[in-house]
């Protein structure tokens, strides 16, 4: 009876503590409000797009969007290694989020990584067989990539 008891106890915390895993780690159910960070990006202003998604994060946003965008004004302001770890994270939330896999591959390029471009531009082209707008703006930065032997 006691050894049943345990049991019961151990898997009611196993559930337990992946339900609170699971709340850390499920993106935002709806979209936040990302018109003043649009703002800011289109102004190329990246401190202010940086300081405003972070605070969204801060204040518990998790949404592949936030992180795609954070990821685009990292790279933008030149912090290719940071604007990685969120395009990485986009993809986490959404392995086929098209605008952190156009984003991500640009960033290849532009550190010389044209295996993974290509590698992000072919998941592309699956997801948009008859064309999008990532997908042919990450196949102009490939094709305006130097050369390599």
């Amino acid at each position: 009876m006691n050894r049943m008891f345990a049991l019961a106890t151990l898997a009611a915390s196993l559930t337990l503590a992946n339900a609170a895993f699971a709340v850390d780690t499920t993106p935002t159910v709806t979209s936040p409000d990302l018109a003043a960070v649009r703002t800011a990006i289109k102004a190329k202003d990246w401190k202010v797009a940086i300081t405003d998604l972070n605070s969204m994060i801060d204040q518990g946003v998790q949404h592949p969007d936030v992180y795609n965008l954070l990821g685009f004004s990292l790279r933008k302001s030149g912090d290719h290694k940071t604007a990685l770890t969120y395009y990485r994270k986009a993809l986490d939330f959404d392995p086929n989020h098209k605008g952190a896999l156009e984003y991500q591959g640009e960033l290849y390029v532009e550190t010389g990584e044209i295996a993974k471009a290509q590698a992000n531009l072919a998941q592309l082209v699956k997801l948009c067989p008859g064309g999008c707008e990532e997908r042919e703006d990450l196949e102009k930065a490939l094709s305006a990539a130097p050369k390599t032997n």
